[in-house]
């Protein structure tokens, strides 16, 4: 399989923190990589680096066998690389859809057309309902953001990314605030979307993670202290020591 993202040796230190510690690793087509371990480990901020939201202090991000490292995350996503948040980034007062076709919006890089046209625009309408459609939202398009469950908020996070035609998805916590059922539902989907586009997921849902994982790597004190197979990872006795056994602790 060929290696759609390539890190290599990224390094980042807020004051005496080392939230980053010379990580390496890579996402390669066709597969879930998920990033494990505890709160406070740096997952987000080695993702925020990788979305090119956040600067690395040393290290490089390669995409597509291109140097991304120094582009800004707008370029990096027009390129290919798609995301998902930990905290919502959706418009709460805008429609299903509006947020949808905004996203689809960015991506054919018209953001400085007018509101009303943009929502007259047949191509980028086609595209948002069609992400929204492949998600289960269709029906939700007309309500506003803000009226819509915690779980659907996350399935339209899925669309909007879906609506920029990414080749890599960048996944940060998907699954949180999902019940059994919806979590089960986009274990479903997010299993289907790898074949598309790979995701590197970040994810605390240990079920999810061990049912869609193709690789595991586990982030402690801003360090990979593992890299494997889901059965590798949950048998390492380090890995073991360090998160995993702590988290069944409080299953």
């Amino acid at each position: 399989m060929t290696d759609i993202l390539d890190i290599r040796g990224i390094s980042k230190s807020f004051g005496a923190l080392k939230a980053s510690d010379d990580i390496s690793l890579t996402l390669k087509s066709g597969e879930i990589h998920a990033l494990i371990g505890p709160n406070g480990a740096g997952k987000s901020t080695l993702i925020n680096q990788i979305a090119g939201g956040l600067k690395p202090d040393s290290g490089s991000v390669h995409f597509s066998g291109q140097d991304i490292t120094s582009l800004a995350a707008p370029a990096r996503a027009r390129l290919g690389l798609g995301r998902t948040f930990q905290i919502s980034q959706l418009a709460p007062e805008m429609t299903v859809l509006q947020n949808a076709v905004f996203g689809a919006l960015g991506a054919d890089g018209r953001v400085s057309r007018f509101w009303r046209p943009v929502m007259k625009d047949r191509s980028l309408l086609e595209v948002a309902r069609s992400a929204l459609e492949r998600v289960g939202l269709n029906h939700r398009a007309g309500e506003r953001v803000s009226e819509i469950s915690h779980g659907e908020r996350r399935q339209l996070e899925v669309a909007v990314a879906l609506t920029q035609k990414p080749k890599a998805f960048l996944m940060d916590e998907p699954m949180a605030g999902l019940g059994h059922g919806g979590s089960e539902r986009l274990t479903g989907f997010l299993r289907e979307l790898k074949q598309e586009a790979p995701i590197l997921l970040v994810e605390h849902d240990m079920d999810a993670v061990f049912a869609l994982a193709d690789r595991v790597s586990v982030l402690v004190y801003g360090r990979i202290i593992a890299t494997g197979t889901a059965d590798e990872i949950r048998t390492n006795p380090l890995v073991r020591e360090a998160y995993l056994g702590d988290e069944e602790e409080h299953a």
